[in-house]
Order: C-alpha cells, then sequence, then structure tokens
C-alpha cells in the first residue's frame, strides 16, 4: 500500500490532541475503523474544520504517519443536518457512534457494517419511531459482527452489548427514554 490512501468514512468520535489538532475515529469503507490525526483543524482559518465533525460522512485522504495516520484532505458527503438539529436524534446518533466505535477493531474492514450505519444514519433523519429504529440498529450490529444469530429474538440488545464490552455504554440512558 501506498503512503496515501482516499476512503469514504463516517466520524465517529473526536478529541482535542493539541491546540489546533484533533484525533477522530473515523469507520471508513475500505479500512475499517482507523484513528486519523486531523492537524490545524481547530484553527478557525482551517479548509478542514468544518468537514470533520462528528457523524458527517466525508471522503477523506490520508497519509501513513508514525504512530497515527494524518488526514490531508475532507470532503463532506452528508451532513446530516437534520439530525444535528434535533437534540432526541443527535442522542440516537452518539449511541450509534458508540456502539460501533466499542465494538470494532481498527483496521477490520466490513462494508456491510459501514453499510448498515450509512442507513441508519440516513434512517434517522426522516424517523420518528426512534427507540424501534435504536433497537434494530443495535441488533443488526451485533448479527453483522457475529455477536448474535440472524433472526433470534433478542430481549434487551443493550444489556447483550455491555455484556460483550463488560462495561456500560455512555450514551445508553438516552434510548431508556425514547418514546416509541
Amino acid at each position: 500500500m501506498g503512503r496515501t490512501y482516499v476512503s469514504d468514512g463516517v466520524v465517529l468520535a473526536s478529541r482535542d490532541y493539541s491546540e489546533a489538532d484533533k484525533i477522530l475515529v473515523v469507520l471508513s469503507k475500505d479500512f475499517g475503523r482507523v484513528s486519523l490525526i486531523a492537524k490545524g483543524v481547530k484553527k478557525l482559518k482551517s479548509r478542514k474544520r468544518g468537514h470533520v465533525e462528528i457523524f458527517n460522512h466525508i471522503k477523506f485522504q490520508a497519509a501513513r504517519g508514525k504512530s497515527l495516520d494524518i488526514i490531508t484532505e475532507a470532503e463532506i458527503i452528508n451532513a446530516f443536518s437534520r439530525v444535528r438539529k434535533n437534540l432526541v436524534k443527535t442522542s440516537v446518533a452518539y449511541y450509534f457512534a458508540e456502539v460501533i466505535g466499542r465494538t470494532t477493531r481498527d483496521h477490520e474492514r466490513n462494508e456491510v457494517l459501514y453499510g448498515h450505519l450509512l442507513d441508519s444514519l440516513t434512517k434517522l433523519q426522516k424517523s420518528e419511531n426512534l427507540k424501534e429504529l435504536r433497537r434494530d440498529f443495535a441488533v443488526r450490529a451485533l448479527e453483522i459482527l457475529g455477536f448474535w444469530p440472524k433472526n433470534k429474538k433478542i430481549a434487551d440488545p443493550d444489556r447483550f452489548i455491555e455484556e460483550i464490552l463488560e462495561r456500560e455504554l455512555a450514551s445508553i440512558r438516552v434510548g431508556k427514554r425514547l418514546q416509541g
């Protein structure tokens, strides 16, 4: 593989790294979950600033680095703006991102899971039945990852995910409060 690569991805998480940089966790179509450093992205004049926000579906270019790959270009494919404008939908999107981020490993490509995340974020923009969408997302993600047999009922997918992870999900409280 070359020194640079291009892929599509969904930003799952972002955290400050230094005065001007952020570390992004991206579920990419071609490389699975990857951690990337976005240099200078916190500067007001950064061209990448708005492109690397959490939940954005982006096309990105990255260069191989010593410890972390460096994102060199980013372009928004879909910002899921209707999700961002609704606090409850945003919390469901955080749940999607947390489940994917915690149940996958770096560099394990899974195009089916990637497609499922994109499809779920797209449905989230239009859906009113958030509780059902959230549950369906979790069950299907567990099936795709091989943690649960296809077409078998599961009483509480949240509890099952927590058992797999051996820790609580931070975003789990939100789902318990959703209306039908």
